[in-house]
């Protein structure tokens, strides 16, 4: 069951370009950063070097730990923790050089000490290139880049791209895939997760199970948390009124806005924007 991927939505907040953001626990950065559920206008490859987590990407969860590398195609919906010894690098992939990656996400485990150093080797390599400052630095880190995707499609084709359990192959994994593909594409439209499971021809409660299976949250949960980090981008990324912010998430009415985010996240979205913590730190 494949529904086309969703157009970007906070396009000015997200970088398309070629960079680097490193991954590391920060408290008063707030969970809302990586938790909740986001996507990007394109691809993302996180490698994490250090410590063990969760990640959810397209309603399925699985568990991560050191020497993973963990590639997500753009608007794809995903959101991961990130724990006080978790340490890695997110990257940015050109949609230009998307060609090169898979079409869907991938998480390899890299179990050679071999592969590990090479993959470690290669994300230095891009560093020390975006870092530099000779002319030529950009040109470089690109083609660091594309050696990158080789090496990742050659990990791909040693590994067989391990499957975690049994679920990533079934009908419950397919069915809640499409549903955050459709929360990607609709979830300013004030739907409900009744219309949703009326677009896929299943019931709300059939729906609700298969999330549960999946990812252990409900298709409300994962619709409301993509809302709401949406949401977070926006009064801490901009200046757009909260009013406004309420009616472009689809909500009828400013007050709803408020009480729904501030029984999600604990403040009003005033305090939020106005005192909360993390600020101006780049999403990753």
């Amino acid at each position: 069951m494949t529904l086309p991927r969703s157009q970007p939505s906070v396009k000015t907040m997200q970088s398309t370009s070629l960079s680097m953001t490193p991954i590391a626990y920060n408290q008063l950065a707030g969970n809302w950063r990586t938790e909740a559920m986001r996507s990007h206008a394109s691809p993302r490859l996180l490698f994490i070097t250090k410590g063990q987590g969760r990640i959810t990407v397209a309603g399925m969860t699985h568990g991560y730990g050191p020497n993973n590398l963990i590639y997500l195609p753009a608007n794809v919906m995903y959101g991961y923790e990130a724990g006080p010894t978790v340490f890695g690098t997110m990257l940015t992939i050109p949609n230009a050089m998307a060609g090169e990656w898979p079409d869907e996400p991938v998480h390899l485990r890299l179990r050679d000490v071999q592969g590990q150093k090479q993959a470690a080797t290669m994300f230095e390599a891009i560093e020390q290139e975006l870092t530099a400052t000779q002319q030529t630095h950009s040109r470089a880190a690109h083609y660091h880049l594309g050696l990158l995707s080789v090496f990742f499609e050659r990990q791909m084709a040693l590994t067989q791209v391990q499957a975690v359990d049994d679920r990533t192959e079934g009908t419950a994994a397919r069915l809640v895939a499409a549903y955050t593909d459709l929360i990607e594409r609709d979830y300013k439209t004030a739907q409900g997760v009744a219309d949703f499971a009326a677009a896929l021809g299943v019931t709300p409660t059939h729906l609700t199970r298969c999330c549960n299976q999946t990812c252990g949250r409900s298709a409300l949960a994962l619709l409301r948390d993509r809302i709401t980090y949406e949401a977070c981008l926006l009064l801490r990324e901009t200046d757009t009124p909260v009013a406004d912010i309420a009616k472009d998430l689809g909500f009828r009415s400013a007050a709803y806005f408020t009480r729904s985010f501030q029984a999600k996240m604990g403040h009003t979205p005033s305090h939020f924007r106005k005192n909360g913590a993390g600020k101006g730190l780049r999403p990753v």
